[in-house]
């Protein structure tokens, strides 16, 4: 386990790879920490190095009393990244984490020379939502609402009794420390991203799961339009996670992205 004070907060990080390599950086979703990545890193090969970490308030990372903004978030992994030294790098984030990675692409348009955004989109939900999710989180725990989170994140073929890694992520979501996560859904709740994301210029890929319950692919879509030259494409038999239910073919696209981008 690594850490460091970044922005002000400890943050829980993994550096792995040689430093001289391009380095690709993961941003989760929210109630999740940067396990999610497992399959997928693995499966990237040893041609980049990876950077995944906690953002505040999940995982090992300091739970900061909420609410949060995106500025938050973004100054979180901006100081993260000067911290290891890099100054060009590939970011690919899910969800909450794909909101981080558009504005990080705008405020630092010298750093970030890519984006793959996976079940995300310039605005999430409306401000009644975020605010009904963050009251249930408050008076009765993030586990009264996990079932219906669990629909929303995987296919009902993996949501199985059967399924023991099914019941690892439900344990991720549950364990998720309360602050961050109510605190992010603040930060959810604030950010529309429509207008600096349209004026993005960098190459992009936009991935979402056929069955995602939480950013739906025509939400998706409608972020990669906003973006000139962006790609667009849905994983089968996914939910809102595709990169734990389909790793091989989340990892086929970022390797074809990659390469038809020259990058690196």
């Amino acid at each position: 386990m690594t850490f460091v004070r970044a922005n002000g907060i400890v943050l829980h990080y993994e550096d792995r790879g040689d430093p001289a390599r391009p380095a690709m950086v993961f941003a989760n979703s929210l109630g999740t920490d940067f396990r999610i990545w497992d399959a997928t890193v693995e499966r990237l090969g040893d041609g980049f190095r990876f950077i995944r970490y906690d953002k505040r308030g999940h995982g090992l990372s300091e739970a900061t009393p909420p609410p949060y903004c995106m500025d938050d978030h973004v100054g979180d992994l901006e100081a993260l990244l000067a911290h290891c030294g890099v100054q060009s790098c590939i970011v690919v984030g899910l969800s909450v984490g794909g909101m981080i990675a558009q504005a990080l692409a705008t405020r630092r348009p010298d750093l970030v020379k890519a984006l793959v955004l996976m079940d995300t989109a310039h605005k999430i939900g409306t401000a009644e939502m975020w605010n009904q999710r963050i009251e249930g989180v408050t008076k009765n725990g993030i586990a009264s609402l996990a079932d219906a989170i669990m629909e929303r994140w995987f296919t009902p073929a993996y949501r199985s009794p059967d399924n023991p890694d099914y019941t690892g992520y439900v344990a991720m979501l549950t364990r998720t420390p309360a602050p961050g996560y109510v605190g992010t859904c603040a930060a959810l709740r604030d950010s529309d991203l429509t207008t600096s994301t349209a004026a993005l210029t960098l190459p992009t890929l936009c991935v979402v799961g056929d069955q995602d319950g939480s950013t739906p692919p025509d939400l998706v879509r409608s972020t990669a339009k906003l973006i000139a030259g962006a790609r667009f494409e849905i994983v089968k038999d996914a939910g809102h996670l595709p990169c734990i239910e389909q790793p091989d073919a989340v990892a086929a696209l970022l390797s074809d992205f990659l390469k038809q981008a020259r990058l690196p």
